[in-house]
């Protein structure tokens, strides 16, 4: 591999796979960088630079942009944390009572909340009638537990 010709299209290759690495591992920032780097080592490459020099470009170059994305990893991700994952993102969110719930403690009765079906409880242990506004304020296994709405 002391062929200069040789370098430069694996660093084409390298800038290739890391990059289609990158597209199907979308939203994690990780090849990325490397297809970064490994663009610059082709560059150098194609202008002439030692090999020493083409790998000096690419650990630096993809050391220094894996630790640059870092706060942008993080921000797209808190972006999207906020929006909470399977009942978890009901918490919050005001319902309709379709099914009464009973007063005692566990019994359930059924709640819309957007355009759902959930079962519901009410922590206080107080009944629930039929088209009363509810406020889904936590999730017990698959049951939401709300409290009557006295906003809405």
């Amino acid at each position: 591999m002391r062929n200069p010709e040789s370098w430069r299209w694996i660093w084409m290759v390298a800038v290739a796979v890391f990059g289609i690495g990158e597209m199907l591992m979308a939203g994690t920032f990780f090849l990325a960088p490397f297809a970064i780097g490994a663009g610059a080592a082709a560059i150098a490459a194609w202008a002439g630079a030692g090999l020493a020099i083409q790998w000096g470009l690419f650990l630096g170059i993809s050391i220094l942009t894996l630790i640059a994305l870092v706060p942008v990893r993080h921000r797209l991700n808190e972006r999207h944390a906020t929006e909470g994952i399977g009942a978890k993102r009901m918490i919050g969110r005001t319902g309709v009572v379709i099914t009464a719930i009973p007063g005692g403690p566990g019994e359930a009765g059924e709640v819309r909340v957007d355009a759902e079906l959930w079962r519901a409880i009410n922590r206080d242990n107080e009944a629930v009638e039929e088209k009363s506004a509810v406020k889904v304020i936590d999730v017990e296994g698959t049951r939401l537990v709300v409290v009557r709405d006295t906003e809405g």
